[in-house]
């Protein structure tokens, strides 16, 4: 796999949710801190999102919000000042008096211009060994609706997915979808549509549009953050304000070489072969994948192999051996060796659960 898929996957625990919520009128309600990632799709109207410590944002139709580090947060039809956050309602408390449209509510002649549906939703992580990518990511990652939405042709593919017709109410409003990336604006016009038509089969495709869109929203982060040119030409340069994980990916060689790693993590690599695979001389791998990554080649893959590890033995119920053999260990007992050095307990604590690889 590629680094963005194998740095979810390493995370990703139990199926993502989401809700399809539509309100007017005056509202306010708050979303407390999660343990894992909420997101937010504006399909129709405007309104703000006032995370907890950070700065507010207003939305529009077609923008995405990512909050990747399960910040608390108020969404709202307006700018609030202390005492109405004071006063949010508690957000499944709102979303119940709002009308989901889990319940089919249609549009009524009550509500009035200033009408909002969004898509709310949440990722359930597992943080413990998360990626440096994903501990890269901003609180609060809003991809704005960049798209022309005059363009009737674009509105109307986006607001029937299925080019049925018949379907403009499944995307109304996100015509444009969030930023110019093609692929995330479609990722966001098929999950409104799957959310609100309730289609035979969409137990299966709700949560892989979701895992979609989670991977679309990094996607665009990781690709408006890449530095232009060499990030690293210049002495002590570091890659962007982003951090250095866009600018690794953005690197022809980085690159390589983590496709490699993450592609066949249990290969016996060393520095000079992987210096073969990604085409460079061993010193120009080593200076620009520990530049850009923050640790040696080696020391990434060791490292990648033990979180790798941590993951396999977190989701599946194969024996010590075979994932010791998965991640490039030639024996449990090695494996176990490296793991309680890394994560401070053993391998059968850690499968037990969080309790028994505290008392370890």
């Amino acid at each position: 796999m590629d680094v963005v898929s194998d740095a979810i996957s390493a995370v990703r625990i139990g199926r993502p949710s989401s809700q399809r919520v539509r309100v007017s009128g005056s509202w306010c309600a708050r979303l407390a801190p999660y343990d894992g990632a909420g997101f937010h799709v504006v399909l129709e109207g405007r309104c703000w999102l006032l995370p907890d410590g950070g700065e507010p944002v207003e939305l529009g139709p077609g923008d995405a919000v990512l909050l990747p580090h399960g910040t608390g947060h108020v969404i709202a039809d307006g700018p609030a000042d202390a005492a109405r956050l004071a006063r949010a309602v508690p957000f499944e408390q709102w979303r119940a008096g709002a009308g989901s449209r889990a319940g089919r509510r249609e549009p009524s002649a009550a509500d009035d211009g200033a009408a909002v549906e969004m898509l709310c939703g949440k990722y359930r992580l597992d943080r413990s060994h998360a990626h440096p990518l994903l501990a890269e990511l901003p609180p609060l990652l809003h991809l704005p609706n960049r798209t022309d939405s005059a363009d009737p042709t674009a509105l109307t593919a986006l607001t029937d997915p299925t080019g049925l017709g018949g379907g403009a109410r499944a995307g109304a409003g996100a015509g444009a979808g969030a930023g110019a990336d093609p692929g995330l604006r479609s990722a966001i016009a098929l999950l409104g549509h799957e959310v609100d038509e309730r289609l035979p089969g969409s137990g299966v495709a709700l949560p892989s549009l979701l895992d979609l869109l989670l991977v679309y929203m990094i996607r665009s982060w990781t690709a408006e953050h890449a530095a232009p040119g060499d990030p690293i030409a210049a002495p002590g340069s570091r890659a962007g304000a982003a951090g250095t994980w866009p600018a690794a990916l953005g690197d022809p060689v980085t690159a390589a070489a983590l496709r490699a790693l993450h592609t066949d993590p249990a290969a016996p690599w060393t520095v000079e072969r992987l210096a073969a695979e990604a085409g460079v001389s061993r010193p120009t791998l080593a200076r620009r994948f520990t530049a850009l990554v923050g640790r040696p080649p080696m020391a990434y893959l060791a490292w990648w192999r033990l979180t790798r590890a941590a993951a396999l033995l977190r989701d599946t119920p194969d024996p010590l051996a075979a994932v010791a053999r998965r991640v490039g260990y030639s024996t449990p007992y090695a494996l176990s060796h490296a793991f309680r050095r890394e994560f401070g307990t053993t391998p059968g604590q850690y499968r037990k659960g969080p309790a028994a690889a505290t008392t370890g």
